[in-house]
């Protein structure tokens, strides 16, 4: 019994009593907390892949409306304990139910997250109806502890404020969601000329004796309207490109569909550009994109936004100064919680207003209302701007397991499928050697423009790049091409890892021959990250291959893969593997051995890495043309991925199975002679 008394004896009364004198406060002060990480984190995931910091927004996003809701509870509870006990409210409930609009401020969010994924966009008709609820409990609470002091004539406007930040949030959600996200893109359906009209038109003319002809007049193309004005920065041309682009272009997110009319025109406008001015077109498009999805510049981009932005900081710092004024007769820790309330809600209008003022919408704004001095002003004090990481996961299988410490294999199989915390840079080189890769490709395609030869580029996975070296390397390697795609992969990342590190004395290697194989480890090593942690981004076809790579995983632990072994005994083989054990052994070391044997017999290194280089972008540009944009949308908030910005790199260039009208627009013309 004593036992017993002493486990429900931990709360005591006095504790009790001491959680509840401070779990108001607690509440409140962790409601602000979570705002500040928010705000602040929230815009760094755009650019930052880190993991901590997706970690920390995630554990501020998930508890943030629970912990303001708790606390408006607590503050309707303690209000009806009041008028329960004695019925007059002192003047400390009084300044509590001021914290009140507050958490009605917080549960709107801050402009630079409204949403931490995709699913919670969906969720806007719960936060439609959260937003009723709150609004009159908070109501509730204003009438409740209403007064004549000068304390609740303050609670009006930040009652005002705090209503319009979580509908505004609301409405952000709701037009971020994949239903109205849709609609919104749909345009209204050209019906062309009238059919039923043009042939009564035809008979009667040919009744009245005139011969009849129906010409088909194409419609003339017109070019992009990407003019900026004199005395721009070429970043500031890339942002009007940009802006033009994704007012078609963001179909694609959709997984809508474009007409070649609209390839032909994204076509002439990149054949003109460089490949660093490519990228970076196509990141700001992506921002557009992200800011769309995730914040909410649906509704702060608009001359609606920017009054309500001047109205709610003019509201909120008339507030903090009319309540500095005032007759402090409150508990110091109350008015030191008041005043952080004031001055955070301040400081994060002034954050959000800084955002507003450095981001691509206000410069494009200003670059097309010719406004070129406060543009120049902007660009004096606008820090570094970053719009991704411009930094690419590396995972290598042999380097990540092979090495791998005892202690650190039961964490690693429980955290599998946690991204890696290693990064390469995407440098100009590499975005040059992607654009002029795609740009080839599309010169291909430009050749004969039909159907049947733009399937055929888009199905190209390195065939066409194995034929081409084929006279230097008189390799046949089409076999590690003509199978799965997943598994093509792993038989080319193994086999580059083990050229890689096969290398003799790398002083003898030249500057070209280094490029090619650091381009080729890095994308190797990229693609192998997808397979494993993303492979939704890549085409369907991994089920059979993860099973066999978590098997090749297990025997690397183990100690039981000997990958010397392996090579040594490619280089004589009468049989293969596969027609012993069967096509559903997928003997990916082996062949990757094999694979890698093969090439290390190549002497030309320059040729080699050369050719392992091309394979992977064309590897790389086949994964990219085949994914959808919804699953795009995702890695946005994962600091960008690059396959994203190959993604729409290809779709401006028409390299995208999104564009499915085959025939051009064309009108008829009825004549008559």
């Amino acid at each position: 019994m004593r036992r017993g008394r002493g486990t429900m004896e931990v709360f005591t009364p006095k504790l009790m009593k001491l959680w509840k004198e401070w779990e108001l406060r607690a509440m409140v002060v962790t409601s602000l907390l979570v705002q500040i990480i928010l705000i602040v984190l929230g815009s760094q995931r755009k650019y930052i892949p880190k993991v901590k910091i997706r970690a920390i927004v995630w554990c501020s996003y998930l508890p943030a409306d629970s912990v303001a809701t708790i606390a408006l509870g607590i503050l309707t509870n303690n209000l009806g304990d009041i008028y329960d006990e004695r019925g007059d409210v002192d003047i400390n409930t009084k300044l509590t139910a001021f914290w009140a609009p507050f958490l009605l401020l917080h549960l709107g969010g801050p402009d630079t997250i409204t949403a931490y994924a995709l699913e919670d966009n969906q969720l806007w008709l719960r936060h439609c109806f959260g937003l009723i609820i709150q609004t009159v409990v908070t109501g509730y609470i204003f009438l409740m502890a209403w007064s004549d002091s000068r304390l609740s004539l303050l609670s009006i406007p930040m009652i005002v404020v705090g209503s319009i930040k979580y509908g505004e949030r609301t409405w952000t959600l709701w037009k971020a969601s994949s239903d109205e996200l849709r609609d919104s893109m749909l345009t209204s359906p050209d019906p062309g000329p009238n059919y039923s009209k043009l042939m009564n038109e035809y008979r009667q003319k040919q009744a009245e004796g005139f011969f009849m002809e129906i010409e088909e007049v194409k419609d003339v193309q017109q070019e992009l309207d990407v003019a900026a004005p004199q005395g721009t920065t070429p970043d500031d041309q890339n942002i009007i490109k940009a802006h033009v682009l994704f007012q078609t272009f963001k179909c694609l997110f959709a997984d809508l569909i474009l007409s070649f009319k609209d390839r032909e025109k994204s076509q002439s406008l990149f054949q003109k550009m460089s490949g660093k001015d490519a990228f970076d077109v196509v990141a700001i498009e992506l921002g557009f994109m992200y800011d769309k999805l995730y914040t909410k510049a649906a509704v702060i981009y608009t001359p609606m936004g920017l009054i309500r932005r001047i109205t709610t900081f003019c509201l909120t710092f008339l507030v903090l100064l009319v309540f500095s004024f005032e007759d402090m007769k409150y508990k110091k820790v109350d008015i030191f919680i008041t005043f952080l309330l004031l001055v955070v809600a301040v400081f994060l209008e002034i954050y959000a207003a800084l955002v507003l003022l450095f981001s691509d919408q206000t410069n494009h704004w200003l670059i097309k209302h010719n406004k070129t001095s406060c543009l120049k002003l902007i660009h004096s004090l606008q820090p570094v701007r970053k719009r991704w990481s411009s930094r690419v996961p590396q995972s290598s299988l042999l380097g990540s397991f092979l090495k791998e410490k005892p202690y650190f294999r039961l964490l690693k199989r429980v955290v599998e499928k946690w991204p890696p915390e290693t990064y390469a840079e995407v440098d100009d080189d590499l975005k040059r050697l992607i654009f002029k890769h795609v740009k080839e490709k599309f010169n291909q395609f430009k050749e004969k423009q039909d159907d049947g030869n733009f399937r055929d580029l888009c199905s190209q996975r390195g065939s066409n790049i194995l034929q081409m070296y084929k006279r230097q390397t008189r390799l046949s390697l089409e076999w590690s091409i003509n199978v799965e795609f997943d598994h093509s992969i792993l038989i080319w990342h193994i086999a580059t890892e083990l050229c890689y590190f096969s290398e003799g004395e790398l002083s003898t290697i030249t500057s070209d021959i280094q490029s090619s194989r650091e381009v080729s480890y890095c994308i190797s090593n990229y693609m192998f990250c997808l397979l494993v942690t993303f492979p939704f981004l890549l085409p369907i076809g991994i089920g059979l291959i993860r099973i066999t790579c978590n098997k090749m995983f297990l025997q690397a632990i183990d100690g039981e893969l000997e990958m010397q072994e392996e090579e040594s005994n490619t280089k004589n083989i009468d049989v293969l593997p596969g027609k012993v054990k069967g096509d559903s052994s997928k003997s990916v070391l082996f062949d990757a051995c094999r694979l890698a044997s093969a090439l290390n017999g190549v002497t030309n290194k320059k040729v080699k890495w050369d050719m392992i280089r091309d394979i992977w972008l064309e590897i790389l540009t086949y994964a990219a043309s085949h994914s959808r944009g919804n699953q795009h949308c995702q890695q946005l908030r994962r600091g960008g991925e690059l396959l994203t910005h190959v993604w729409l790199l290809m779709a401006h260039f028409g390299m995208s199975e999104q564009f499915q009208i085959s025939k051009g627009y064309a009108r008829a013309l009825l004549t008559a002679k």
